[in-house]
């Protein structure tokens, strides 16, 4: 209490327009500059130190060779990556994949998290919340499991349903239809991070002005009217936040849940970028064109953040930088 009160006494102190140099700042600051230090190291350490490893991109790597003792080949990878007919079709799958799962994934969390603040039995709403937080604790691999088995034709529960129903006249093999994966991923992947997405939407309508309601209530609006015009311009910033990096995030969507509900069948609809990069570079011991593939990834990742960040801020006064 009494370096609070020292603290704010200096500030206190202060003449009023007289701008302190940055020396003083840090200095005044200083517990809180240091209890960043160790998140400020680890980021470096773990996102900016292995950007070194982009030159391998412009080698012929070769292990056990020192770093000068590399080939160089320029953008060689890069023209044999553009020139080879399987990387478009991979990019295709990841881009439907991730249009598909920023549609799906997006909206549904902020639909989920409108509905669940709107309930009024907070033993209801408590256990709705932890079961539906659960999944994203669960591995990827559990999870293929289950939706393998829930769509399997030898006892799937999916199935059984749909003959049962008459829906379907003999058991549908899902997993080996290739036109029905992006849907399943996207759908397996709902039902894992949906309820851990709309955390940050609920924490939003946890600082919504409840003075807004009472007024809207006087004025006779209805739930839905107070939805509408209240909770979801209270989490507009969130919301549009929130799009922005995941717009930023489209190209890396990851190959864990494509590479476990994946199989030969399905190939030409489940390999991502990810997975491309690990059957044609390290697979093949190709580390160099999986580096290539790595840069494209994330320097496509990088602009389309860069684009929906700039129309953001141009048209909807909203921006992350």
């Amino acid at each position: 209490m009494k370096l609070i009160k020292k603290k704010a006494h200096s500030v206190a102190a202060a003449p009023l327009g007289q701008k302190r140099s940055f020396r003083q700042t840090v200095w005044q600051q200083r517990y809180l500059y240091a209890m960043s230090l160790p998140f400020v190291a680890w980021v470096f350490v773990f996102h900016y130190l292995p950007l070194f490893g982009w030159t391998m991109a412009f080698q012929d790597y070769r292990p056990g060779l020192a770093f000068f003792e590399q080939e160089w080949v320029g953008f060689k990878h890069f023209i044999e990556l553009f020139q080879d007919e399987r990387f478009y079709l991979v990019l295709r799958n990841t881009l439907v994949m991730s249009l598909l799962g920023l549609l799906v994934g997006f909206t549904f969390p902020i639909l989920f998290a409108v509905l669940l603040n709107e309930a009024r039995a907070k033993l209801f709403k408590k256990t709705v919340q932890t079961v539906s937080y659960l999944p994203h604790f669960v591995s990827w691999v559990v999870v293929a499991g289950i939706v393998t088995k829930m769509l399997s034709v030898d006892g799937g529960i999916v199935n059984e349903v749909l003959v049962a129903t008459g829906a379907a006249d003999k058991p549908i093999q899902f997993m080996t239809k290739g036109e029905w994966f992006w849907i399943i991923v996207t759908l397996a992947d709902l039902w894992k991070e949906m309820g851990w997405n709309s955390i940050i939407f609920l924490a939003a309508m946890a600082g919504v002005d409840p003075q807004l309601y009472e007024a809207a209530k006087v004025d006779g609006a209805s739930r839905w009217r107070q939805i509408w015009h209240i909770t979801l311009p209270g989490i507009r910033p969130t919301i549009l936040v929130v799009l922005i990096l995941s717009i930023g995030s489209l190209m890396t969507i990851g190959f864990e849940k494509q590479f476990l509900l994946g199989n030969p069948t399905v190939v030409n609809y489940s390999e991502v970028l990810d997975l491309y990069a690990l059957n044609y570079g390290i697979n093949l011991s190709r580390f160099s064109y999986g580096t290539a593939i790595g840069i494209f990834n994330s320097l496509v990742a990088i602009i389309l953040l860069f684009i929906a960040n700039g129309l953001f801020k141009r048209y909807a006064n909203q921006s992350v930088m």
